[in-house]
């Protein structure tokens, strides 16, 4: 079990202790940042380069003989898919790997060592996922940009997918990592789950392109609603209802966020 506070009254040294805390927090925050900043070229500028073959190659390929939205061509439709794909993976990989290589190296007992609390670990990790993810989605929105134009509908609801996207990816990412014992354990999550399911979100198509039974499934994808409200931001229109795409993105980021303080406050996987 990592430290547990008293419920009690705040008391002066309690008081006291609330910058530190704050301090921790930032520390961890800006390790994790840091972290994935070192190698950008690896972190950021691949990410952005793969989405980039993706979007030539099918953009090639079907341009002009596809037109998932009306008005929308498809190399347009494809570029805010690729965004989110790209920070969903990228969120996931900097939860997953950061913990993961701390259990593996031990540094992971400074952590348990210093009175940081459950939810100081969750606001410092995802807090990093958060900022690679909406890194890589920037870098490629910005390198698309001067081959297609997708405009945008409404900043607000496109941020609030991404953000929403990040916090998911992110917590999962900690799970993953949690549960892993060796690098193995997470590929195969990243694998066997992330991947699947973002490829089967609508990223490279419309779901009203799929037949009835294939379009019942991936309503039960809640990667689909990320991608699918993050599309309706950038061109106003969508497969399904943007709000009943919020209320599903909300309800998981909601469960998510709980299920993974509640591990990281247990110890699960931590103290053998």
């Amino acid at each position: 079990m990592l430290p547990v506070h008293s419920p009690s009254s705040p008391s002066i040294s309690s008081i006291a202790a609330q910058p530190s805390e704050r301090a921790s927090v930032y520390a961890l925050l800006q390790k994790e940042i840091r972290r994935f900043l070192k190698v950008s070229i690896q972190t950021i500028l691949a990410p952005m380069v793969s989405s980039l073959l993706f979007l030539v190659i099918f953009a090639f390929l079907l341009e002009g003989r596809l037109e998932p939205f009306p008005g929308v061509s498809y190399s347009a439709f494809l570029v805010p898919g690729l965004v989110m794909m790209t920070l969903q993976q990228n969120a996931f990989a900097n939860t997953s790997s950061s913990l993961t290589q701390s259990k593996i190296t031990g540094t992971l007992i400074f952590l348990l060592l210093s009175p940081m609390r459950p939810w100081e670990w969750l606001v410092g990790y995802l807090g990093g996922a958060v900022a690679r993810g909406l890194a890589c989605g920037l870098a490629v929105w910005a390198a698309s940009l001067p081959f297609i134009d997708t405009g945008m509908f409404h900043w607000g609801w496109t941020l609030t997918f991404a953000l929403l996207a990040c916090l998911i990816m992110g917590s999962l990412g900690i799970i993953a990592a949690l549960y892993a014992e060796k690098w193995d354990h997470v590929a195969a999550f990243q694998n066997f789950l992330i991947n699947p399911l973002t490829f089967m979100a609508g990223v490279f198509y419309s779901v009203h392109n799929l037949p009835p039974v294939w379009q019942t499934i991936s309503h039960f994808n809640p990667f689909f609603y990320l991608i699918d409200g993050f599309r309706y931001g950038v061109f106003g229109q969508a497969d399904v209802s943007p709000w009943f795409s919020l209320s599903v993105a909300i309800t998981a980021t909601v469960g998510l966020l709980v299920l993974t303080h509640q591990l990281i406050a247990r110890g699960w996987r931590i103290r053998h």
